[in-house]
Order: structure tokens, then C-alpha cells, then sequence
């Protein structure tokens, strides 16, 4: 099996009941076999039930652990696209109270094409790039979306441990729409392959700077 980010031959790592996964040697991407991927009507069916409420204090709480520290490398003014905003986009209401000038994309919810045609000072993923069914595809994507110097926010979670038992028991991998999973590795693989800084603020949070 090749790997989804990095091509590079990728070896069974783990199943459960429902699927089977890989992780590259190369860059220690852990990915959803192919087979077991859902349609996108079905992709679509289970994003349709997320409530995202611009209102929720908590949902706010949850998103200032990207926003915080990424607004402290921004100023006011500053254009930004929310990529993967999903069905009710908050992030960019919160970024537009702190001065910044907003747009969205999301496959599903916001598809303007357009919006993908410029460049921003900083681009916003949160809780998405688990979702990418060919990485090597959408990364290019999202890193062309940013001016030089400008700065890539991801929030999703990494996968610390080592062995297959600790994956297994492992919650996030559980979401039939989650089929990207990355590591430490992975993100300083992706730093390197696209040139880009990288600031980890935590296990969900990491932010790249591009050169």
C-alpha cells in the first residue's frame, strides 16, 4: 500500500472492526485503508448532524486554542481563509472580531472555487486535514493558499504513541470521516517537504510559518 501523504511503501499497522491501517515508514502518516472509505453523500450525512453554534461559549473555548496563539503572529487587517469551515463556520466570526478580514471554503458547505484562486496572510484548518483522503493532493493545495511569511493553522490531533494496541484504543481514530493520522514525525515531515516553519503549541495545535 502506498502512503497517502508521501508515497512511499506503507506497511499494515493495525485493524479493528471496521477497518484496517497503515503507517508509512517515510513520513509515519497512519492511513484508512481505501476500500473502506465512505461515499460522499455519506461523508456529508454525518457532518450534516455537527452543531456548531457561534453562541456556544465552549465551542469558542474549544477554537481559542488555534486563535489565541495564532493571532499573536497576525495584526488586524490581515486577509484569512477558514479551509474545511464545515456546516456552521465559527472560526472565521472569531478572527473577524479581532479585525481580520475573512473568507470560507469547505468542500461540502462553502464550495466557491474562488476563494481558492488567491493567496491570504494566513490560512485556518481546524479539525480537518484528518479528514483528507489524499493528503499529497490537498496539503499542496492548502500551503499554495498562503503568501510568503504568511502562516498555516492546524488543529487536529496527533497520535503520540507508538505501538498498534495504543491506536486501537485510540477515540478520534473511531469517526468513520477521520482517515488521516498524524504524528510528531509527520508534521516535522511536512515542515521539511514543504519548507515551511513549525511551532508546535500542543498535541492538537500546530502552527507552520511558509519562507
Amino acid at each position: 500500500m502506498l502512503c497517502t501523504l508521501c508515497a512511499s511503501t506503507s506497511f499494515p499497522f493495525c485493524d479493528d472492526k471496521n477497518r484496517k491501517y497503515f503507517r508509512c515508514p517515510e513520513c509515519d502518516l497512519i492511513f484508512a485503508d481505501r476500500e473502506t472509505r465512505l461515499l460522499p453523500n455519506e461523508e456529508k450525512a454525518i457532518y450534516d448532524y455537527h452543531e456548531n453554534d457561534p453562541n456556544d461559549t465552549q465551542y469558542r473555548a474549544f477554537l481559542s486554542q488555534l486563535s489565541e496563539p495564532l493571532l499573536e503572529k497576525l495584526v488586524p487587517g490581515m486577509s484569512g481563509l477558514d479551509f474545511g469551515s464545515g456546516p456552521g463556520p465559527v472560526l472565521h466570526l472569531m478572527l473577524e472580531e479581532q479585525g481580520m478580514k475573512m473568507s470560507i471554503y469547505d468542500i461540502f458547505y462553502a464550495p466557491a472555487r474562488e476563494q481558492l484562486d488567491r493567496q491570504y496572510d494566513f490560512v485556518t484548518s481546524t479539525e480537518v486535514v484528518e479528514h483528507f483522503y489524499e493528503p499529497a493532493a490537498t496539503w499542496p493545495e492548502l500551503v499554495s493558499l498562503v503568501k510568503p511569511n504568511g502562516w498555516i493553522g492546524i488543529m487536529t490531533s496527533l497520535f503520540t504513541q507508538e505501538t498498534a494496541e495504543r491506536f486501537k484504543l485510540w477515540n478520534y481514530k473511531n469517526d468513520p470521516t477521520h482517515v488521516s493520522f498524524y504524528t510528531p514525525k509527520t508534521m516535522n515531515w511536512i515542515a521539511t517537504h514543504f519548507q515551511l516553519h513549525l511551532e508546535v503549541i500542543s498535541n492538537r495545535i500546530m502552527l507552520f510559518k511558509k519562507g
